[in-house]
């Protein structure tokens, strides 16, 4: 059973770790990003997707925090951060301006940069047009840019799975149907959260999102039929190839993004790419499989020298 907004609901007591965890906000040409962080030494910088905010992040942080400074945003929209209105204040480039003004906002000049589902969009494009500011990439369920227009143009199945994305595009939160059938509420948003107690966290912190803005990302930057040109152009005007070494998680039970759009993804990058799949998994997977997500995580950044270490 869900709490509701109106409901009084008691918020369980946080854990050793969380009170430990640290938070702050960086200003990105006016707009304050909330982040929350925790630990000493590499940055790493940590992006999640839709719906969700910076506490997705919790079980990589605390296995992270022992070696890394970790520091997981609210994406601008969501939780703590500023809501700037307008579809084009969600476009990709100011996404990236955000994560781009967190690094700076602790004086580094470039992180280990994870994303998850709309944050590994952002971490996609802060790689390919940021590189100097991208130590090391890791991505979660959301395939390269390349790979998504790929599978639209040619994919019945992804063009199917993506038809929550065109009523995203063309509704309004008001729309009683807008969110896979129901109106879009915080409980409505949370339904994907299995604990009922981190359920509780993901109400209030929706309660002081952006649904609106929640939506822009959609309006601002998903693919728009026909798709079969978008792949064309995308052919002959190829992106760079991504320096840096990538990791990528990707649970099989995904719906929205289907796991097809991964093949090929070595051949847009110049250095080493690992590739995690993980059965029974769903498109949540670092809360689904959390500990295989942590614990390759922490076995793959300390099995590549750090870059950022070394620099800092």
């Amino acid at each position: 059973m869900y709490a509701t907004s109106q409901e009084t609901v008691k918020i369980p007591e946080p854990s050793t770790f969380l009170q430990e965890v640290d938070h702050g906000y960086a200003n990105s040409d006016g707009v304050k990003i909330h982040y929350a962080e925790v630990g000493k030494g590499p940055l790493i910088i940590m992006i999640h997707g839709f719906p969700d905010y910076w506490y997705t992040w919790r079980h990589q942080m605390e296995v992270l925090s022992k070696d890394y400074h970790v520091v997981a945003i609210d994406q601008r929209g969501y939780n703590k951060s500023d809501k700037p209105k307008g579809v084009e204040n969600y476009s990709l480039k100011k996404l990236v301006g955000d994560v781009a003004a967190v690094i700076h906002h602790f004086g580094k000049e470039k992180a280990i940069i994870v994303g998850h589902d709309w944050g590994g969009a952002v971490a996609w494009q802060f790689a390919i047009h940021l590189p100097q500011m991208t130590d090391k990439l890791v991505i979660l369920n959301v395939t390269h840019p390349n790979g998504m227009r790929r599978e639209l143009a040619t994919n019945p199945v992804q063009q199917e799975s993506s038809s929550y994305a065109r009523k995203f595009i063309d509704g309004t939160p008001d729309d009683p149907t807008i969110l896979f059938g129901k109106p879009m509420t915080a409980e409505n948003l949370a339904s994907w959260v299995k604990d009922p107690e981190v359920r509780i966290h993901y109400i209030e912190a929706y309660q002081r999102s952006d649904f609106t803005a929640m939506l822009n990302y959609y309006k601002a930057n998903y693919a728009r039929p026909p798709y079969q040109k978008a792949w064309e152009d995308a052919q002959k005007n190829p992106l760079p190839k991504l320096k840096m070494s990538v990791l990528i998680f990707h649970g099989l039970d995904d719906w929205a993004i289907n796991a097809h759009g991964l093949n090929n993804t070595w051949e847009w990058l110049e250095k080493d790419m690992t590739l995690v799949t993980v059965p029974g998994a769903s498109h949540f997977v670092q809360q689904d499989a959390s500990k295989l997500v942590s614990t390759t995580l922490q076995w793959w950044l300390a099995s590549r020298a750090n870059q950022a270490e070394q620099k800092n």
